[in-house]
């Protein structure tokens, strides 16, 4: 579908494609793509870049903000429509407020510390 924007005199006629899917179908090809082949190429290098996904192609492009990675997707993609973006090791793309928005990695605990005896419960 196109959504075409009449031109006044002396202005270009703006020819844009509109979503093709949900937003709900977009999130959920977006995440899937991004999790099966995007995230094992870039987290351990790259936390905190922007990945943008066209989730129709599979096609994504990477920048240190989501305008510059956008740029850089709609130069491989122009028609890109139907698109999905990720911050790299994070939960979320901003935060407005509350906790950190950096996924936790497992971390190597020592548990030596707890062979203690005032750790030990009495049974």
């Amino acid at each position: 579908m196109r959504d075409v924007e009449m031109a006044s005199p002396g202005r270009e006629v703006v020819d844009r494609r509109l979503p093709t899917m949900s937003k709900e179908e977009t999130a959920r090809l977006g995440r899937e793509i991004y999790q099966r082949d995007i995230r094992p190429q870039v987290e351990a290098d790259h936390v905190g870049t922007v990945v943008c996904i066209d989730v129709e192609t599979g096609i994504w492009a990477m920048g240190d903000e989501l305008l510059e990675a956008a740029d850089r997707l709609r130069e491989q993609r122009p028609d890109a429509v139907n698109v999905w973006a990720e911050r790299v090791g994070y939960r979320a793309m901003a935060s407005m407020g509350g906790g950190p928005l950096q996924r936790t990695f497992p971390r190597r605990v020592q548990f030596s510390h707890l062979s203690h005896s005032r750790y030990r419960k009495e049974r």
